[in-house]
Parts: structure tokens; C-alpha cells; sequence
């Protein structure tokens, strides 16, 4: 499985963002993409994650409320719109894909087999 990243840019604190991620074929009925981040200097953390079959949705804390992910069955695409973009959420995100993935593991890097090229999210001041 290919991914393609796209969406990132420059914005200032407070406005939006939408990073989408396009597969390039969906292996199976529990197919599971995801977005990642790496800040400068920082270790990858997971973002979201969303699981085709049932439509099931993880968000880590820090992005609630405010990061929404989703997707498009038609295109086996999904989507992260960020809203309310503070400087601290400049990175570069990943897009991860797995044929399956239990629930426990989903923002577990190691989880996800395939990865896209990241795309790079800045905040400014």
C-alpha cells in the first residue's frame, strides 16, 4: 500500500489546516490509517487514527476537541482537519496504514506497516 500526504502548510496560531492521505488500494475490511507528528527535536507521536470497519475513531489527548479525523470510503482517503492550531502543533505528520490493527495498538507506531512521506504543519506566533 502507497500513501499520499498532502495538506500541510504555513498558518498562523488559531487558524485551520486539512491534511488529507490517499491509499492507493485498501487491503481488507479492517483497514486502519492513522496520522502521526514529529516535532523538531521530538520523538513521532501518534494524532488519530481511524478504522474503516466500523468507523471507529482514536484521538490522542492533546488534539481533542480540536483535531478531527475522518474519512472517504470511496477513495480509501482520510482526512485530519485541524482547527485552533497553536505554534506547539508545528510538525511534520505521517500518514500510517495497517490491514488490521487491535485496538490497544492503534497509536502504536510499530502497529502500522505502511507510511507516507509527511507533510509539514507550521504554526506561527
Amino acid at each position: 500500500v502507497q500513501l499520499q500526504a498532502s495538506g500541510g502548510g504555513l498558518v498562523q496560531a488559531g487558524g485551520s489546516l486539512r491534511l488529507s492521505c490517499v491509499a492507493s488500494r485498501r487491503p481488507g475490511s479492517r483497514f486502519v490509517m492513522a496520522w502521526f507528528r514529529q516535532a523538531p527535536g521530538k520523538e513521532r507521536e501518534f494524532v488519530a487514527a481511524l478504522k474503516f470497519s466500523g468507523n471507529f475513531a482514536s484521538v490522542t489527548d492533546s488534539v481533542k476537541g480540536r483535531f478531527i479525523i475522518s474519512r472517504d470510503n470511496a477513495k480509501t482517503a482520510v482526512y485530519l482537519q485541524m482547527n485552533s492550531l497553536r505554534p506547539e502543533d508545528t510538525a511534520v505528520y505521517y500518514c500510517a496504514s495497517s490491514s488490521s490493527v487491535i485496538h490497544s495498538q492503534l497509536a502504536s507506531q510499530t502497529a502500522y506497516a505502511n507510511w507516507g512521506q509527511g507533510t509539514l504543519v507550521t504554526v506561527s506566533s
